[in-house]
C-alpha cells in the first residue's frame, strides 16, 4: 500500500462556541491510501480537547505495518491491530478506517451504504449547528441555516434561555440541543427541559458532565425529551455501561475510529432499545459522507460540518429538502478531489 498525507487547516465560517471553549479552526489530516491501483480517502478531524495534533498523528501512522493490512478487509482485526499499536487516537485511527472503506467500496463497485445495508431512501434530515453567541450574532448565523430542516444550538451556559428565544423569533423549525456537559444542576436542569419541550426541542445531548451517570440517569427517568449520551460514549465498549443512563447515543466516526465500529454502535444501541443521532465534528464532505452512509440506519443526522466551514477541499455533498442525497457511486461517493491536493 502507497500511504500520503496532508495536513489542513479547515476554516470555520464563525467562531465556534460551546460551554466550554470557543474555536475558529480545526486541524485535520487528510489522508490518501492506495491498493494496487485503487485509492481511498480519509480524514482525522482533530478537535483540540479530544488531544489529537498533527504531531500525534504522523507518529501513529508511522506505527502502522501497512504490511499486515491486507485485501479483503477483516475490518474488526484491522481496528484491534490499530488499537494494539497505542492507546486512544480515535480520529486517525478513523481516517485509515474511511479510506479502507473507500477502497472496498470501489473494488466491490458498491456504494459504502449499500455495503451496511443503508437505504438512501430513509436518509434523515440532518441539522444545522449555531454555537453559543450574542442574539445578534446568531441572527447572522440562521441566515446560513437555510435549506436546512432542523436547527441544532449549543447550550450550557448561563444564556440558554436567550439564545433560544432569539432563535425562535426567527424561525420554528424543529430544534435539537447539545449541552455538552453544561448542566450541573439536575432540577435547573430538569426545569430547563421542559421550558426547552414547550418551545420545540426533540432532543438534547450530553445534559450533565458524563461521569455524573447517576444525574444524567435521573433526568433521562423524568424527561419529556430523549437525552443522548454525546461526551459519555466514544466508544463500542462504552455503550454497557449506558443503557439504563440515557434513551440514546450520539455516534461520531472521530471517536468510534470510523465506520466499522461506528456500525458496530448502531447495531448495539438497537439491541438496548436505545435511539442514535449520527453526528461529526468540524469535518469535510469526505468523513461527514461516511457518516452518511451510515445514517439511513439512524433516527436524526447532524452532519452539517461541509456547511459551516469556509475551505472543503472537496465538492460537497449533494443536498436536497434537508438532507444528503446518497449517490450511486462506489465507495464513499467523495467528488470533486484535486490532483494536486496531496502533492
Amino acid at each position: 500500500m502507497k500511504i500520503s498525507c496532508k495536513q489542513f487547516e479547515l476554516e470555520l465560517k464563525h467562531p465556534f462556541s460551546i460551554s466550554k471553549f470557543t474555536r475558529t479552526s480545526t486541524p485535520l489530516m487528510l489522508l490518501k491510501i492506495q491498493h494496487e491501483d485503487v485509492i481511498g480517502y480519509g480524514e482525522a478531524s482533530m478537535v483540540p480537547y479530544m488531544g489529537e495534533s498533527y504531531e500525534s498523528a504522523n507518529a501513529f501512522l508511522n506505527l502502522v505495518d501497512w504490511d499486515r493490512i491486507q485485501y479483503p478487509f477483516n475490518f474488526e482485526e484491522i481496528i484491534a491491530y490499530l488499537d494494539g499499536l497505542a492507546p486512544g487516537q480515535p480520529a486517525i485511527k478513523a481516517a485509515i478506517d474511511i479510506a479502507l472503506n473507500d477502497i472496498n467500496g470501489k473494488i466491490l463497485n458498491k456504494p459504502c451504504y449499500e455495503i451496511y445495508g443503508a437505504d438512501p431512501a430513509k436518509m434523515p434530515v440532518t441539522s444545522y449547528t449555531i454555537g453559543i453567541d450574542k442574539p445578534e450574532v446568531i441572527r447572522e448565523k440562521l441566515k446560513d441555516a437555510e435549506g436546512f430542516k432542523v436547527i441544532k444550538v449549543k447550550l450550557g451556559r448561563d444564556n440558554d434561555k436567550e439564545i433560544i428565544e432569539t432563535i425562535r423569533s426567527l424561525t420554528d423549525v424543529p430544534l435539537y440541543v447539545d449541552a455538552n456537559q453544561g448542566w450541573s444542576d439536575k432540577i435547573q436542569a430538569i426545569d430547563l427541559i421542559y421550558w426547552l419541550h414547550a418551545k420545540g426541542v426533540v432532543l438534547i445531548e450530553q445534559p450533565m458532565d458524563k461521569a455524573n451517570i447517576d444525574g444524567n440517569a435521573w433526568l433521562t427517568e423524568r424527561s419529556p425529551i430523549p437525552l443522548l449520551a454525546d461526551e459519555a460514549v466514544q466508544r463500542l465498549a462504552d455503550m454497557d455501561s449506558l443503557k439504563d443512563a440515557y434513551h440514546g447515543i450520539n455516534v461520531k466516526l472521530m471517536k468510534s475510529c470510523g465506520m466499522y465500529e461506528g456500525h458496530q454502535m448502531i447495531l448495539k444501541a438497537r439491541s438496548f432499545g436505545m435511539k442514535v443521532l449520527i453526528g461529526c465534528m468540524s469535518e469535510t464532505s469526505c468523513a461527514t459522507l461516511a457518516a452518511a452512509s451510515l445514517a439511513p440506519l439512524c433516527n436524526w443526522a447532524d452532519l452539517d460540518g461541509p456547511w459551516l466551514t469556509t475551505n472543503n477541499p472537496f465538492a460537497n455533498p449533494a443536498f436536497e429538502n434537508g438532507k444528503y442525497i446518497l449517490k450511486n457511486l462506489p465507495g464513499l461517493g467523495l467528488e470533486g478531489v484535486s490532483p494536486d491536493l496531496f502533492l
